[in-house]
């Protein structure tokens, strides 16, 4: 063999040399990215087959969708029951009586989302306070409202849920 097929054959193997060690690089590159998914999918859990591991993934999927479950039924029940509670009021403060001194009665209507519910007034006298309740049912009384208890029901029923009101 000759000097020059000898260089020649030399400058090849350094060409595939450097080439080999190019893949090699791709591939611990490479080995190192699926090493650190493996680390992600199995959270550090050494010495558990892969199967295992997705298998309990699996049924803590499978446990998470049932407390979804539970809590959507939870809330349209929620939902539904939220309608019965007081979400309009309405309060007028009055001075019943000339004798007594700033506005110490009041009238209070409290209704649900149907317009059910009741009104309590309070007339606060020097001699006493009286108190008294009246049942609203769908936003109307079966007895006589005084001025002030209709404008407590009207301020009621005027409010939404949430909005203050007062007069």
């Amino acid at each position: 063999m000759d000097t020059q097929t000898l260089g020649t054959v030399v400058i090849a193997l350094a060409v595939a040399c450097v080439l080999l060690a190019v893949g090699v690089a791709v591939l611990v590159r490479r080995t190192s990215t699926l090493e650190r998914r493996l680390t992600g999918i199995t959270r550090g859990e050494d010495g558990r087959s892969l199967e295992s591991i997705l298998g309990s993934h699996l049924e803590r999927v499978y446990e998470l969708n049932s407390q979804v479950t539970a809590l959507t039924a939870r809330a349209a029940e929620l939902g539904r029951v939220q309608g019965f509670g007081f979400q309009k009021v309405g309060l007028v403060r009055f001075n019943p009586f000339e004798d007594t001194g700033g506005n110490q009665s009041f009238a209070l209507a409290l209704l649900d989302d149907h317009g059910d519910g009741f009104i309590v007034s309070s007339l606060h006298a020097r001699a006493g306070t009286r108190i008294y309740a009246k049942a609203i049912a769908q936003g109307k009384c079966d007895t006589a409202l005084s001025g002030e208890e209709a404008e407590a029901l009207k301020v009621a029923l005027a409010s939404g849920a949430g909005a203050p009101t007062a007069s």
